[in-house]
């Protein structure tokens, strides 16, 4: 074959397709960055698969939708609610909330990365109710804020008419003749107390009567007593039983028993007293029998005037902006017919699926391949930690061996050492009995007795 010929046909192109992207990708920076950031992705992991980057940053971009959403209708409470707060605080704690939101929102679609293919619905659906939860919080302001006119008008209409029917009541237990309504059960607190009421007055004279019969029969009683005393003084201290010394006339001791006990008696029976509140209840007696034809008049428009000022407290007192008020009234205006109803669970509806978009947004789109990398990797980390793990119980193991091993050779030095030490010990205590042994046997052969 000669060298000179063509690698390629001359009628055939050379090559112009341009190579594959290289894997992985170059790192991303920028916002879109930062929006995945948020809600836990990995970029190292993401580089391997960039066509996902579009995804995941829109993923990042519905969190942080939710969390703006949540901090608006947290403004929008405490300015509906709590109206007297400052502006100031009320962004701060929307910001607060803002945060709290994106945190959590945050949290929930960070913790569905990776999730095995076999068990998403089972290890989402804890997060699905939490974020619903989440969602429903978020949604009350802006149904409030939706429904505002029609809130505010059946608030109004429902006020008015608890008013009409407290005035109702008041009315009914008050009537305008005064009779008493105490026997009434459902007047138990409706009744007025209004001064000068026929009725009242009509009592006083009757109670007035009672007391002034009971009294003139006392005081009839005393007189009757008196005057027998008086009678019985009189005929005792009478001309004709006057006592004459030398020509000085003088009573009995009858007479003057008799006066004793007509005066002592005038005194103790208190008849004085008696006859003044006699008198007393006589003239009031005449006072109520005046004021009685006058009453009526005077009485009604007390009255009149007792149940309007009642009635405006009454109105003054009903909440026309508290959250419950305002619950009530929704609920009110959302079942007044069938298609205010299917409206309000329409937005209802809707702004749950918004606030908890971020979940759902895992539910529909499933198992994608970054979460198969990031399972992979999860798996080889876990791999890679139970041989590191192996590893440093080896390692342990072994060096486990060689302490073992150090110890048992230091134990048999010492016991070489130590017998080594008592062999010694042994000569030189046999050396110092041999020499013993030698003196002595020296002096026996010199005749030396000591």
């Amino acid at each position: 074959m000669s060298t000179d010929a063509p690698v390629r046909t001359a009628d055939r192109a050379p090559l112009t397709e341009e190579p594959l992207a290289l894997r992985p990708a170059r790192p991303a920076r920028g916002p879109a960055a930062a929006l995945r950031r948020l809600i836990g992705i990995r970029e190292d992991v993401l580089d391997w698969v960039p066509e996902e980057r579009t995804r995941y940053t829109w993923y990042g971009a519905i969190v942080v939708n939710t969390a703006l959403l949540g901090g608006g209708s947290m403004a929008l409470a405490l300015a509906t609610f709590r109206g007297e707060l400052p502006l100031a605080v009320v962004i701060l704690v929307a910001l607060v909330w803002f945060w709290v939101v994106l945190a959590l929102d945050g949290w929930l679609v960070s913790s569905t990365h990776g999730i095995p293919a076999k068990s998403p619905l089972r290890v989402l659906l804890p997060r699905l109710v939490l974020s619903v939860l989440l969602g429903l919080f978020i949604a009350e302001p802006l149904l409030f804020q939706i429904f505002d006119k029609e809130i505010r008008q059946e608030i109004a209409v429902g006020n008015e008419r608890k008013a009409a029917e407290y005035r109702g009541m008041l009315v009914s237990c008050n009537p305008s003749d005064g009779k008493e309504t105490t026997a009434r059960p459902e007047c138990g607190g409706y009744q007025l107390k209004v001064p000068g009421s026929p009725a009242m007055l009509r009592g006083q004279i009757k109670s007035n009567a009672a007391r002034t019969k009971e009294l003139q029969t006392q005081v009839d009683r005393i007189n009757k007593t008196l005057n027998t005393k008086m009678a019985t003084e009189r005929r005792e201290c009478a001309r004709n039983k006057w006592i004459w010394w030398n020509g000085v006339a003088d009573v009995s001791e009858t007479c003057e028993r008799a006066r004793a006990d007509s005066s002592s008696y005038r005194t103790t029976s208190k008849i004085k007293k008696y006859e003044g509140e006699l008198s007393a209840l006589v003239e009031k007696d005449h006072t109520l029998a005046a004021r009685v034809d006058t009453a009526d008049d005077t009485y009604q428009t007390a009255l009149q005037r007792r149940i309007d000022t009642k009635t405006e407290q009454r109105s003054a007192d009903l909440d026309d902006d508290g959250i419950l008020t305002r619950a009530h009234a929704l609920g009110a205006v959302a079942w007044s017919d069938w298609y205010a109803g299917f409206v309000a669970l329409l937005l209802h509806a809707l702004l749950l699926v918004v606030d908890a978009m971020p979940v759902l947004a895992k539910l529909m789109s499933g198992s994608t391949t970054y979460d198969r990398l990031l399972t992979g990797r999860f798996e080889t980390g876990r791999r890679l930690h139970s041989e590191d793990l192996q590893i440093q119980h080896a390692c342990a193991a072994m060096e486990h061996e060689v302490q073992r091993h150090r110890i048992n050779q230091e134990a048999t030095d010492r016991m070489n050492r130590l017998a080594h030490h008592y062999r010694l010990e042994q000569a030189e205590r046999a050396g110092r009995f041999r020499a013993e042994l030698d003196a002595r046997a020296a002096r026996i052969l010199r005749g030396d007795s000591r």
